[in-house]
């Protein structure tokens, strides 16, 4: 099968949750397409580096390191990203989080953090992106969500929820972003074998139930969603708008 090309010359996009898995994935390929990335996540170290591949292949790359649990920082980080890489053209809220934990057992710590996290940082670097982005008239915003939030996952309740909030969020945004020719939708990948994904369902006794689920029998690659990121990005999916896309493996088919 041959690679998955895409054109992103010229434009700028800003990737949340970039210095591991998905995110680092997503972020390599735009810029793999002639993007410039602003770049952020918890982990300055990580950002440099990511800084540094991104250069190789010819592109600019800003870096801003910050706690997305702060709305503090949250708003600091995208204000500054703006200031030195505006316009954006692309915003990919990636970055999420989880704790494993039966609802017995729900640490409310646990659960704000992961709201925080997972839905609200979304909501707040959407509102300030897309300010900006009604200014220049175009945009691409791409939040990345999850099987999780179709269905429910055990020892996920907190995570769940966050991700049945991004299927909200993105058709609301759909809504009232249409008409200043933004575009908004998400990506619902069935369990990436990243880092965070590894984690938890590296145990095989875990997985083989989850992967019993799913038609094709396999987990994702981040590639493999990363390709589909880069695509509802691209004029190829101009008139994709306020949809979920499951990325599944089949595993939805017969729910």
């Amino acid at each position: 099968m041959g690679r998955v090309t895409f054109d992103f010359t010229n434009q700028n996009a800003l990737v949340t949750g970039a210095t591991k898995g998905l995110g680092r994935e997503i972020a390599l390929k735009l810029a793999g397409s002639g993007c410039n990335i602003a770049a952020t996540g918890r982990d300055k170290g990580e950002l440099d580096s990511l800084s540094k591949e991104i250069t190789k292949l010819g592109q600019h790359c800003e870096t801003k390191a910050a706690e997305l649990s702060s709305v503090e920082e949250t708003i600091e980080m995208v204000e500054y990203l703006i200031g030195v890489m505006a316009p954006l053209d692309i915003l990919i809220n990636n970055a999420a989080i989880s704790f494993i934990e039966e609802i017995v057992d729900l640490d409310i710590d646990h659960w704000n953090t992961i709201l925080n996290v997972n839905l609200r940082a979304p909501a707040v670097i959407s509102k300030i992106v897309a300010k900006e982005m009604i200014k220049g008239k175009k945009g691409v915003i791409v939040n990345v969500s999850s099987s999780a939030g179709w269905a429910g996952i055990e020892k996920h309740a907190a995570y769940c929820s966050s991700k049945h909030g991004i299927h909200g969020l993105t058709r609301v945004m759909a809504l009232e972003l249409g008409r200043h020719n933004i575009r908004v939708n998400a990506v619902a990948p069935t369990i990436i074998l990243t880092p965070m994904g590894q984690k938890f369902w590296g145990d095989p006794a875990r997985s083989k139930p989850m992967l019993d689920r799913i038609p094709l029998g396999k987990f994702a690659q981040p590639g493999e969603i990363a390709d589909v990121v880069l695509f509802l990005a691209s004029d190829a999916a101009s008139m994709i708008h306020g949809e979920v896309l499951l990325v599944d493996g089949g595993m939805n088919a017969s729910i």
